[in-house]
Formats: structure tokens, C-alpha cells, sequence
């Protein structure tokens, strides 16, 4: 098994063991730092006690792995190659962890956390965290460590299966062998992996080194006369081997719910779509907390967009719109305007598009640095809104998608959040097909959500919102 599941939320455990040992180095690079500041310094008092010593060196690495999270450096490494994740991790490291460790410091008194120390903890840092990829990518061979799935079934669910891994196929564990069909179905998938039925389904296993066992067949009473290959499948499991069906394998591979493969019965019996009034409660005074400490902080930043969007397009200064909230009860959102005053002029819902041409200078700015939505802050104080949850939709789309789309008022059963699993995975949506490829990943955190998830979101989000991505 190459994953766990934390808090429902599934974890690969390459990427959890690399965190691990870069979490290991991060501490050693902060002690280190401590001593040589020291040494540099000539000073005999710095983080006197043990206890503050290790609560300093703690800080110092969680902080800093927070930050490489946050800038998509892991991902980086896998798709876009080793500069590409060099590049992240000085951002990372030297503008977010240099940043954040420096107001910490401030808010902890200047005690804990010597600037001397930040400056070459994050010095050393970035040698060992580079050097040890570096390392790891010479001696690894990542596609050894994929595990190797055979799927049965060669039918359309097969081949749905597949397209939906193929986007994604360099950051999945797994390798797919080929295809069994399943009796006399047609097949779908690419001849080139069709495979054989096995006559002894052990032995195949064994010899191939394979994984896991995907059963995916079109249909899995056998019309034909077959029989569904139960026993064998049982003995496959007995020696090591499990198996899983297509939707549970999407959804723990790929973070998102298939609502191709999706059937009413599994969202009714499966272990998710949870309700938790402590975990409810919790969410609340999160909530509360952050935004009233996001406002403090960025008052300054909203009277200044505030302004800048007068100057450049006079009033209003707010655009408010209706959107579908949780349990499909409506509420109005606010935004600092970004778009001309005439951008609706027919009074419809219109879509926004790339490069929309309704967007003011000013607009495009406040978009890209997510400022617009500065104003949301009210709706979280308010109770209409939390800070992650599914991107909330104007009831005009709704009513149009939900009849298009099946299962999709299912999104409405969280509160909608700020950000969103959805905008992690999926770049802005701007059609019906952008919005059913977008529910997958909604329904995953409907399905799936918890403070450990939310956490991760919002870490994550950082890097949306520093690049400017999925903004039209």
C-alpha cells in the first residue's frame, strides 16, 4: 500500500516520507543555525533553555515546510523537472519562510527566533533540502516505485478510468499494466493493453508483480453466459493482492468522485457525507478567528482598493451578486468591483470569460492578487460563507447546471468557502463542462472534508494566489 488515509483524506506515503526526512533536515538546519549564529555573533545567551531551544527549532521547520507546501514544490519536482522545483523552493524559503518567520518573531517577542538564526537557518535549509532531492532523484527511479494495477474490464468504464489518470499519470503511484475484459464486452481501451484472461489468476499476479486488482467491467452480470471471476479475485486478495472498484480508485488516486461511475447507492453507503456537530462548531470559531484577524491585518490593503477602484471607475466601489449557499439557500456576496459598471447590461448571467473584456485595469490587478474578494471576509464573519468550501454559484447557473448535470446540488450540502479542493485542482471554470469536471472535486470534499483537509487547502491556496492562477 502506498498511501494512508489521515482524517479521511487520502496521503501518499512517498510524498509523506520525503516530507518526513526534509522535516528531519529543516530541524537540523535550524540547530545548526542557532550554534553558528552564535559562534558569529560571539554571543553566550541565545535560546537559553532546552525547552525553547527545541520549541524554536520546531517552529522554524514546521514553518518552513508550511512554505513548500504552499508553493506546489513536491508536484513541481515530478512535472516540471528539477529547476523548476529549485525556483519554488528559493520562493519558498526565502520570500514566504524568511516572511513568516520574521512577523512570528515580532508576535513572540524577538525571544524565540533570532534574525541572525532565520537568515542562515534558511541558508542551510536550502543546501540540505537541495542537495537531498538531488540525491533522491539520482539514486530513485520513481517509476520503480509506482505500484503496478491491472484493471478488469476493457469497456467504456475502463476507458473513462483511464483518460481520467492520463492528466495526471506523472504524479499518481501507479503504473497500469493493461486490461482483462470482462466476458464478451466490447472493448474500448487501446488494443495495445488488452491482456489475456488469466487461467491461473495467482500465478498471473505473482509473476507480473502486480498491485492491485481495479475491477471496472461495464457490466458485472455476465449476459454471456460468463461468470464474474469472484474466487479467483478472493485468492488474488488472500495472497496479498486487494482489489478495489473503479470509483474508489479514482476517488483515492486522483482527489476526485467520477460522477460517470458515481451511482446514488455508493454516496448513501459509503463511509463519507458525514455529519459532525463538533467538528461543525470547530469550523465556526476557526472561522471567526481567522477573519477577524485577516481584517486587523488587512484593513489597510481594502481601503487602498477601495480607493484605487474609485479612481478608475468611480462609484460603486462593492459589487454584490446572489449566489447559492448551503443547503441551496441564497445570500449575497460582496466583491470590490473589477468589471465596468455596463458589464451585465441585458441583466442576464453571463460567464466570464479569459481575457474578459469587461475587466477594468484596476480589475485585473485586484483579480490576480485575489483582492476583489477581500470583501467575502463579511460573509465568513456572518456565517454565510467558511474559509474553504466549494466556490459558491449564482442560482442562475445553478438551476441550469443541476438540471444538466447529475448530482450536482449535492455540492450545497457544505457551507461554500473562500477557496476551494476544486480550485487546487481545476482551473477556472467558464462553461457546463468546466462545472462538471469542477463537482468532482466538490463532491470529493463534500464527501471527504475535515480540518486536516481545510488546513492543506489553504496552505495550498498561497501558491494560487502568488501566481495568479485560474483568474479570467
Amino acid at each position: 500500500m502506498s498511501y494512508i488515509r489521515l482524517n479521511k483524506h487520502y496521503i501518499h506515503l512517498p510524498y509523506l516520507f520525503l516530507g518526513i526526512i526534509e522535516l528531519g533536515l529543516l530541524a537540523l538546519a535550524a540547530w545548526f543555525a542557532e550554534r553558528w549564529h552564535k559562534v558569529m555573533s560571539e554571543s553566550a545567551s541565545q535560546w537559553v533553555s532546552a525547552p525553547e531551544q527545541w520549541t524554536s527549532v520546531a517552529l522554524f521547520s514546521v514553518v518552513l515546510s508550511c512554505c513548500t507546501l504552499s508553493m506546489g514544490v513536491y508536484i513541481a519536482l515530478v512535472r516540471e523537472g528539477y529547476s523548476s522545483m529549485v525556483l519554488r523552493t528559493l520562493v519558498s524559503f526565502f520570500l514566504l519562510g524568511s516572511l513568516a518567520l520574521f512577523v512570528l518573531n515580532m508576535v513572540l517577542g524577538g525571544e524565540l527566533l533570532a534574525q541572525g538564526v532565520i537568515f542562515w537557518g534558511v541558508l542551510f535549509s536550502t543546501v540540505l533540502v537541495l542537495i537531498s532531492r538531488w540525491f533522491f532523484m539520482m539514486l530513485v527511479d520513481t517509476a520503480e516505485l509506482k505500484r503496478r494495477v491491472v484493471i478488469y474490464g476493457a469497456g467504456q468504464r475502463a476507458q473513462t478510468l483511464l483518460e481520467n489518470l492520463e492528466p495526471e499519470k506523472d504524479l499518481v503511484g501507479v503504473q497500469v499494466v493493461g486490461c482483462i475484459p470482462s466476458g464478451s464486452e466490447p472493448v474500448a481501451v487501446d488494443q495495445s493493453l488488452v491482456l489475456p484472461t488469466p487461467s491461473d489468476w495467482v500465478r498471473f499476479v505473482k509473476s507480473q508483480t502486480i498491485s492491485e486488482i481495479v475491477v471496472a467491467p461495464d457490466e458485472r452480470r455476465q449476459r454471456d453466459g460468463g461468470v464474474f471471476p469472484l474466487d479467483e479475485l478472493i485468492d488474488c486478495k488472500l495472497v496479498g493482492v486487494p482489489t478495489s472498484d473503479a470509483l474508489g480508485f479514482c476517488e483515492r488516486e486522483l482527489g476526485k468522485i467520477d460522477i460517470t461511475l458515481l451511482k446514488p447507492g455508493w454516496m448513501l453507503f459509503s463511509d463519507g457525507f458525514k455529519y459532525s456537530k463538533r467538528r461543525n462548531i470547530a469550523k465556526r470559531v476557526f472561522d471567526l478567528g481567522l477573519a477577524g484577524l485577516f481584517v486587523l491585518l488587512l484593513w489597510p490593503f481594502m481601503l487602498l482598493t477601495a480607493l484605487a477602484v474609485f479612481l478608475d471607475g468611480g462609484r460603486p466601489v462593492f459589487y454584490h451578486q446572489d449566489r447559492t449557499g448551503l443547503n441551496g439557500k441564497s445570500f449575497r456576496i460582496y466583491k470590490f468591483r473589477s468589471m465596468r459598471q455596463d458589464a451585465e447590461k441585458e441583466g442576464k448571467a453571463v460567464w466570464a470569460q479569459k481575457n474578459d473584456a469587461r475587466v477594468t485595469r484596476v480589475g485585473a490587478f485586484i483579480r490576480n492578487t485575489r483582492l476583489d474578494e477581500l470583501p467575502q471576509l463579511y460573509n465568513v464573519l456572518k456565517g454565510e460563507m467558511s474559509f474553504v468550501g466549494p466556490r459558491p454559484e449564482r442560482p442562475e447557473f445553478v438551476a441550469d447546471l443541476g438540471e444538466q448535470i447529475p448530482f450536482y446540488h449535492t455540492r450545497h450540502k457544505v457551507k461554500p468557502g473562500l477557496m476551494g479542493w476544486a480550485q487546487l485542482k481545476y482551473p477556472y471554470g467558464a462553461s457546463v463542462e468546466d462545472a462538471r469536471n469542477k463537482l468532482q472535486y466538490d463532491l470529493y470534499y463534500t464527501k471527504n472534508h475535515s480540518f486536516l483537509m481545510d488546513m492543506l487547502i489553504m496552505i495550498q491556496t498561497v501558491e494560487i494566489v502568488l501566481l495568479g492562477k485560474g483568474v479570467h
